[in-house]
């Protein structure tokens, strides 16, 4: 399975990396390692009927059959018991990866409404950036008619990059859509 996205990232990205911050060696250069998808419909009146469309939801969007997760304690005010199944999860790798990353940042990010680029604020400190997608019609697969409820979900984003700066450079390289907004000063007042 050829894919340009990958091809991309060895042919352009490795190289522009390697000359950025002056790696020695080619496995020092950060890699996107695994990519996780993942919603939680515990909040819902109907779990098991809103669990079902979410898992749905992601196998489309993934291409591959999502995995439930379960709550791990019990919270009565939540009406949460343990063991209760309240979300789905995917890991994808591979292939499967670097094309769920091309229509992430190609075609479902633009796709947006006034959209003006994620946060570049959302790393975890080492080197792993999650971006919460608020609704499931962003990406082109998805059909709007057959939507019976809105689904967001967390997009994990793990690489081997060891500090923030390493990830966002790899990231923003690949064409991910960080602001700006982080780098500007806040305007003086006029006085």
């Amino acid at each position: 399975m050829k894919n340009e996205f990958y091809d991309d990232y060895k042919e352009r990205v490795v190289p522009t990396l390697q000359k950025q911050h002056g790696y020695k060696n080619v496995n020092q250069i950060p890699k996107v390692e695994k990519v996780v998808i993942n919603t939680s419909v515990g909040s819902q009146s109907d779990v098991k009927q809103a669990l079902e469309d979410a898992k749905a939801e992601l196998a489309l969007i993934s291409g591959q059959k999502p995995a439930e997760t379960r709550a791990k304690k019990s919270i009565a005010n939540f009406k949460l018991r343990d063991g209760q199944a309240i979300g789905a999860k995917v890991t994808l790798r591979g292939a499967h990866m670097y094309e769920f990353l091309e229509r992430l940042i190609k075609a479902a990010l633009p796709r947006i409404r006034d959209f003006r680029g994620v946060s570049p604020k959302a790393f975890d400190g080492h080197g792993n950036y999650t971006l919460g997608v608020p609704d499931q019609a962003i990406f082109p697969e998805v059909e709007l008619d057959k939507i019976k409820r809105n689904i967001g979900f967390d997009v994990t984003i793990c690489t081997s990059a060891r500090t923030n700066e390493e990830a966002k450079s790899l990231l923003a390289e690949m064409g991910m859509p960080f602001s700006d907004r982080a780098k500007k000063p806040a305007a003086s007042p006029a006085a």
